[in-house]
This record gives C-alpha cells, sequence and structure tokens, in this order.
C-alpha cells in the first residue's frame, strides 16, 4: 500500500495525543517512542544525532521526559533537555542548534490530564507524513540498544529562554518600543508563564502578569486563550490598554481590547495584515480556514487582500500558506503563523505583530478590530450513527441549499464531520444573529432527522 492511501496509527495532524495512562499516552509507549524516532533520525543523518526535548507544565510532563530519554539514548542519539518551553520556542531553538528534530511533550490547550508528543524537523517545522511513517514503522519493531560506546547523551541547556525572548523581540523592527502601554498578560499556568511577560516588559510595556504559578495540574484551568474571562476583568479592573491569553503551549493567542471585548484571531490576522498593507510590507495574501468568519474575508476583499480556505488545522494552513508562497495564515482559535519571521505558530510573536500595528499606527486595539465587521456565527453539533456520511444524504444537500439562497452573500454555511466523533458540526453565520440562530436549528433538525 501506498504512504499516500495509508493511515497513521498513532499519529494525527498535530502529533499524538491523548489521556495520560491510556495508550499510547503511557510510559512504555514513550520510550518506544524515542527509540523508533532516534533510530529514523540516527540513520538518515550521517554524523551524530542530536533531538531537542521541551515541554509544558504538566505534571506528567517529567515522566513521559525520562521516557523520551531513555529511548532516545538507547538508539544512539543526543539530547539536549530544555525544560518548560513554548511550542514554537522548540521549533526555533532546533534550528539554531542546528539539531535533526525537536520534540515537545505537550496537549496544548487540553487539560492537565492530557498529555501528547509533537515533533519538529530540523528547519523547524512540522514532520513530513514519509518520516511520521517511518517512525510508525519502527514502533513495530523490538528495541534494540546500540554497543555501549554510542550510547547517547543528555544535557540541558540553561539559557534557553533567554534566547528565545531574544528571538521574539527580534521579529519587530528595532524602532518599535511598548512604552506606554499597559499589557495584562495571561500565561495559563503554562509553558509561556517564565517568558512572555519578560519579552514585552523589556520592550517597555507596564506589565500584570496572571496565570503565571504553574503546578502541573492548572494548565489551562479556568484562563488562558481557551477561558478569557478571567483576563477581561483583569483588564478592565487594571483600566489597562489590552490583554493577550496563551494556551497551554504558547502557540495560540487570543487578545482582549480596553473595553473587555475579547479578540479571536480572526481579528487579530485581519489586525495583522491591515498593517501590513498600510506599511507596504509584501505578504503575498491570507490563508484561513473553512471556520475563519466571513467578516475576514470581506474585510480583506475591501483591502484588496487575497484570501483563501483551507481545511481545518494549522498543518493545512501551513501546506497551503507553503504551496502559494505566502506569509501570513492561521484560525480563529488563535493560530497565527507569521512566516516572515517565524517556521510555525507562534503566539508570542503573533501578539507583537499586533502591538507593532497598534504602536506604529497610533491606534488602540479596539479601534482596529472594529475595522472588521465579524459575522454572528452559530455552531451545532448534531450526533450520528453508522458509517455512512450524512453530508451526502440528499436530505442534508436540499437543507444546506434552502439555508444557503436564504443567506445569499451575506452568510456562509458550513457541514463538516469531526476527526474524532460521530458528529456533524453544523455552523452558519450571516449579517442577522436572530437569522442564524433560527437557520442553525432548522438545519441541524434537518440533519438528525436524515440520521434518525
Amino acid at each position: 500500500m501506498s504512504q499516500k492511501n495509508k493511515e497513521k496509527q498513532y499519529f494525527g495532524t498535530d502529533g499524538i495525543r491523548g489521556t495520560v495512562g491510556r495508550y499510547p499516552i503511557t510510559p512504555d509507549f514513550m520510550l518506544k517512542l524515542g527509540w523508533a524516532a532516534g533510530k529514523v533520525f540516527a540513520s538518515n543523518d550521517k554524523g551524530r544525532s542530536k533531538i531537542l526535548i521541551g515541554k509544558d507544565t504538566r505534571i506528567s510532563g517529567y515522566m513521559f521526559e525520562a521516557a523520551l530519554e531513555a529511548g532516545l539514548t538507547s538508539a544512539g542519539v543526543d539530547i539536549n533537555l530544555l525544560g518548560p518551553m513554548p511550542t514554537p520556542a522548540v521549533a526555533y531553538l532546533t534550528r539554531t542548534f542546528y539539531a535533526q528534530a525537536g520534540i515537545v511533550i505537550s496537549a496544548s490547550h487540553n487539560p492537565y490530564d492530557d498529555n501528547g508528543i509533537k515533533f519538529f524537523s530540523g528547519d523547524g517545522t512540522k514532520l513530513p507524513d514519509e518520516v511520521e511513517f517511518e517512525i510508525e514503522e519502527y514502533l513495530a519493531r523490538d528495541i534494540t540498544t546500540v554497543d555501549s560506546r554510542y550510547i547517547g547523551k543528555a544535557s540541558r541547556i540553561n539559557d534557553a529562554s533567554g534566547r528565545y525572548i531574544e528571538y521574539c523581540k527580534s521579529t519587530i523592527v528595532s524602532d518599535i518600543r511598548l512604552g506606554g502601554l499597559k499589557v495584562v498578560v495571561d500565561c495559563a499556568h503554562g509553558s509561556t508563564y517564565h517568558i512572555a511577560s519578560s519579552v514585552f516588559r523589556e520592550l517597555g510595556a507596564t506589565v500584570k502578569t496572571i496565570g503565571a504559578s504553574p503546578d502541573g495540574l492548572n494548565i489551562n484551568d479556568a484562563c488562558g486563550s481557551t477561558a478569557p474571562e478571567q483576563l477581561v476583568r483583569e483588564v478592565l479592573a487594571e483600566g489597562a490598554d489590552l490583554g493577550i491569553a496563551f494556551d497551554g503551549d504558547g502557540d495560540r493567542v487570543i487578545m482582549v481590547d480596553h473595553l473587555g471585548n475579547v479578540v479571536d484571531g480572526d481579528e487579530i490576522l485581519y489586525v495583522i495584515a491591515r498593517d501590513r498593507r498600510r506599511r507596504n510590507i509584501a505578504f503575498g495574501g491570507l490563508v484561513g480556514t473553512q471556520m475563519s468568519n466571513l467578516g475576514l474575508q470581506l474585510g480583506l476583499e475591501a483591502l484588496d487582500i487575497p484570501f483563501v480556505r483551507a481545511s481545518v488545522g494549522d498543518r493545512y494552513v501551513m501546506s497551503e500558506l507553503k504551496a502559494r508562497g505566502w506569509q501570513l495564515g492561521g484560525e480563529s482559535s488563535g493560530h497565527v503563523i507569521c512566516l516572515d519571521v517565524a517556521s510555525t505558530g507562534d503566539g508570542i510573536v503573533a501578539a507583537l505583530q499586533a502591538l507593532s500595528a497598534i504602536v506604529s499606527g497610533e491606534t488602540s486595539l479596539y479601534d482596529l478590530r472594529t475595522k472588521m465587521s465579524k459575522f454572528p456565527q452559530t455552531m451545532i453539533n448534531v450526533r450520528f450513527s453508522g458509517k455512512s456520511s450524512p453530508l451526502s444524504n440528499p436530505r442534508v444537500q436540499e437543507a444546506v441549499k434552502a439555508v444557503e439562497s436564504q443567506l445569499g452573500r451575506k452568510g456562509r454555511v458550513l457541514l463538516r464531520l469531526s476527526g474524532t466523533e460521530p458528529l456533524v458540526r453544523v455552523m452558519v453565520e450571516g449579517e442577522d444573529e436572530s437569522l442564524v440562530n433560527r437557520l442553525a436549528q432548522e438545519l441541524a433538525d434537518s440533519v438528525r432527522e436524515a440520521v434518525a
């Protein structure tokens, strides 16, 4: 079977992820995964291989770090341990240390009892499919240890956070200073807890930090980009100019303006794109996803900025960007990719691009976000059973056409299957919120009737 038609057993769109203690998120699997990855990268490199390992603040990270270390060294690979470090920092440091790969132990925005593994190639991008397939092939074999003289060594990089802080600061032009800005930063008790505030403070901002006391269990717990309510309260209480919230591994960012309005990834993308156009910085166009708000699309059209949609997932956004030679893309969830300054989605870097737009334009986040009219959007999940997809049901297709005809160009309908559960996600968006809610419910009812 060709790899094109083959399905991966372990790797998903964003690495390997699940509940701690349930296969494959177990110490024995991580030991073998480390060995398998070590064999692949050792065989693909002419010299002695080196792999970096970073993690977020979950308590299980210690356990999996040790297991990966044993597996990798048994395959003859040297390791540099980074400790708690944002996912995009591992991507950056993998490049700067000329390592063969980088590994992140993280489940991103999930609660503490989940964990996972993400890999980066030597150039700081996600692994190609063929490398993931090769690792899975080794996972089916028995572990063999290299001769003792070739066993890998492990060492710790003590200045990793300082290197990454300087890199983040370098992604905006040198004459941009954040002096005069009062910012609240929510680190989600995750891997940005010892980094993010330093970046903004060293650039001149006055910073109030929350969500920066990780205990191994509180990562993403009622805080961070997936739960910005606490950040909203702090911004209003502090009279801050804006707030910035990251997720547990620092690759997502959500912002809050001075009035307490949440600014999502679509709006952040618009702010950055508009600023690049204003300053005549070439970036090609912008890649969103099927879930990107119609308001983003229309706002970019008004600026004569090309826009295309990729499948949901930053992996697909990245693929589309590279295929088109464009520089900017992302998702409403807060994944923002700026390929002119970073090799992957980076929450801190994206926030700096938005702050640069605010400072250089002598305006506010509120003023910038209101240049784009965000459309009301309603999502309803409909569970189904059976192997056949409800999306191909003629009754469902007719119902979709009926809703689309009512919305016209000022609205959008999307039905898509969940990648993890037997669910149809029914999404309707348009100018009139009450109409959107009613049509979404009617369409969801049509799907339920068709699968009953």
